[in-house]
């Protein structure tokens, strides 16, 4: 392996530093302030839905006794 003189691998240290730094950089669109963005979240789905030509169901409600998640 590549070992550097203090007899680490050069390569784990390398990569290990990389993640820590794409870690730190890495930023979710659909969370702000430490909360879901839910308004975000549905317009990415419908410009998505858009940009692939997907047809959009009519609206039905759902209709149930027992509403358990």
């Amino acid at each position: 392996m590549n070992t550097a003189a203090g007899g680490k691998d050069i390569l784990d240290k390398t990569i290990t530093e990389d993640m820590k730094i794409m870690e730190r950089r890495r930023y979710n669109p659909f969370m702000k302030n430490g909360k879901a963005d839910v308004d975000a979240y549905i317009r990415f789905v419908c410009g998505f839905n858009e940009f692939i030509n997907h047809e959009p169901k009519l609206f039905s409600r759902i209709i149930d006794r027992d509403m358990i998640l």
